[in-house]
């Protein structure tokens, strides 16, 4: 299922892909080619779904802080580059790239579904329990960057693909009804019965 997407400026789009090039983006193996056509695969994803273009444009920015799953980084996750990126794509977007990036998976996927549960931030050794809008921008960048590594890879699937399905079960409360349709079609017979009280650290 995909629904009417909404839109992003189409030369803030040409910009944020402009400066993707300049740090590397486009030279960097990744499953399916390089980073840069992965990261515009998960923002045409999140379109797909609907996403508003904050998100959109996170999902186009998401590894440049690197990952929990993602060593290498484009950019340091310190206060200068932020600040650059954020102008570049927003303070909104941004929070969620960082957001993204930040996450010790291990400590945080478990607790991310529960109200009260605390998110913790690798970069800063702190945690913090994020808000229900937070909670729900993570789970649906989570699970369009996790998909579309499904989809290009068989490797990925065969060696992941039980245990992100647990996880995006775990999460589906927080997901938008096109995403979690998209989880069913990809995964179809490798998500568990029941949704999962263990959840293992995914990929980037």
């Amino acid at each position: 299922m995909t629904v009417d997407p909404m839109p992003i400026d189409p030369e803030r789009g040409d910009e944020v892909v402009a400066l993707l090039h300049s740090l590397g983006a486009a030279e960097i193996e990744h499953p399916g080619g390089t980073l840069l056509a992965h990261l515009r695969r998960v923002r045409a994803i999140l379109a797909g779904w609907g996403a508003r273009p904050e998100l959109q444009l996170a999902g186009l920015c998401h590894a440049c802080y690197g990952t929990d799953g993602f060593a290498t980084a484009l950019l340091p996750p310190d206060a200068p580059a932020r600040a650059e990126l954020a102008r570049l794509i927003g303070a909104a977007a941004e929070e969620i790239v960082y957001r993204y990036a930040s996450c010790d998976r291990k400590a945080s996927y478990a607790t991310l579904p529960h109200a009260d549960g605390a998110f913790h931030d690798r970069f800063a050794g702190t945690a913090f329990v994020p808000s229900p809008q937070q909670r729900r921008d993570f789970a649906e960048l989570t699970v369009a960057n996790e998909l579309d590594l499904l989809q290009v890879s068989p490797e990925v699937r065969a060696r992941w693909g039980e245990a992100l399905g647990r996880l995006f079960t775990s999460l589906r409360p927080l997901l938008s009804s096109p995403a979690w349709q998209a989880v069913e079609q990809t995964l179809g017979g490798q998500l568990p019965a029941q949704p999962a009280h263990q959840v293992r650290q995914g990929r980037q």
